[in-house]
């Protein structure tokens, strides 16, 4: 297809910026990227999965501080030393060594306490025929997930909710705005992370944060205390925001297809794990993945210059038609090509195991009980930069017979 000499501009700062529009759907046809405000936006799914894995790109999330005037305080200090943003080898390493604790074998034997967290937190409201489903479900369900998989105290977790969505507002346009208040949650939260370090150190628990306490590779090297509460700030704030923002997507990308959703509750063995992918797919809370050029390279005749920013926009690519047949439509039969909201290469989500499981999970036990479900026109939404969801969900239902 021929392409136009000038790649379309896309304004992302915008907060009517929404990742799922005809504007989008218009820059796809006409060029495989568009230009932005921070960078270039890759929006076809081609050069997605090309681009994702060139080894000339290297992680590019480092300079979204700074690119928002953000360059010193706590965030800014956490942030320079977080998994999310190292390279080479002291990423490979950390990398290497804490793999082991998400893989499926530690997660899957889980599976039964969040299905029971999960019909736990339903019987609450299910007779009511109504609820705010971002504050009475999403959010005590990935963040008391996030506390049985690391070993915390679910008492706790109302505060770490608190600090992780707080920490969260830092992936959105308006940091700088609120950066008091982040680096206010990132100080509170690393004193937490450092007193967990303490206990499991003192006394190890059957928990993925003692394994990592206790890991070691073959040269007898370990985390240290440092990389360890980095570590723990990072899963925190990764693995409740994400969460509890991708299931209100789930839900309303659901209600908007009710078959669907019926599809699911009729057999949800067969098909949990597919719900799970087509709304990550279709609907994905992190709108894109960012990476930054290492070097001058060229890519379908365009020069990209090293330092430049680029975004890899995963809702564009997850629903692009020339490579999905319906694609802005759920099909839990249809065979998917990948999608990547979890990134890809060496940047994988360190997490994704963990998030596939809470999000399947959830969503079977959902469907397992409530049909005819609608979401009031009254919710709140996050805008598409960074991460989104929504802040405030009101569905309503009817008890499944």
């Amino acid at each position: 297809m021929a392409q136009r000499a000038e790649a379309p501009y896309i304004d992302i700062s915008d907060q009517d910026f929404r990742m799922n529009s005809e504007e989008m759907r218009k820059a796809r046809a006409m060029h495989w990227y568009a230009r932005t405000d921070w960078g270039m936006a890759v929006i076809s799914y081609e050069d997605t999965r090309i681009l994702l894995k060139d080894p000339r790109l290297t992680q590019g999330s480092a300079k979204w501080p700074a690119h928002h005037g953000v360059v010193d305080g706590c965030f800014d200090s956490w942030w320079k030393k977080t998994l999310l943003v190292l390279e080479g080898m002291e990423h490979n390493r950390i990398r290497r060594l804490v793999n082991p604790a998400f893989s499926p074998r530690r997660i899957d034997p889980l599976r039964p306490r969040f299905r029971a967290l999960a019909d736990d937190l339903i019987d609450e409201w299910i007779e009511a025929g109504r609820t705010e489903f971002s504050s009475r479900f999403a959010a005590p369900y990935s963040t008391r997930i996030l506390c049985m998989i690391l070993g915390i105290d679910e008492g706790d977790w109302r505060k770490i909710h608190r600090l992780s969505s707080i920490i969260g507002l830092s992936i959105g346009v308006a940091i700088r705005e609120n950066i008091e208040h982040i680096d206010a949650a990132v100080a509170e939260i690393t004193e937490y992370a450092k007193s967990l370090v303490r206990s499991r150190r003192e006394v190890p628990q059957d928990d993925i944060l003692s394994a990592l306490v206790e890991t070691r590779d073959e040269d007898d090297g370990r985390l240290s205390d440092e990389e360890l509460v980095n570590l723990i700030i990072l899963l925190i704030f990764a693995g409740i925001d994400t969460t509890q923002n991708q299931l209100t997507l789930a839900v309303q990308s659901f209600a908007e297809q009710p078959e669907q959703w019926e599809k699911l509750a009729a057999d949800p063995a067969r098909y949990s794990a597919r719900a799970a992918e087509e709304v990550l797919r279709i609907n994905p809370v992190g709108r894109w993945v960012s990476r930054e050029a290492a070097e001058t390279f060229e890519h379908k005749g365009h020069t990209i210059e090293k330092g430049t920013t680029v975004h890899m926009f995963t809702l564009s690519s997850g629903t692009d038609p020339a490579e999905f047949d319906n694609p802005d439509r759920l099909d839990l039969d249809a065979e998917r090509s990948p999608h990547f909201t979890f990134g890809g290469g060496i940047h994988h989500c360190l997490g994704h195991f963990v998030a596939r499981a809470d999000v399947n999970v959830a969503l079977a036990a959902l469907a397992a009980r409530l049909t005819d479900l609608r979401v009031g026109d009254d919710a709140e939404w996050l805008p598409d930069s960074g991460n989104t969801g929504a802040t405030k969900l009101p569905i309503t239902f009817r008890l499944r017979s």
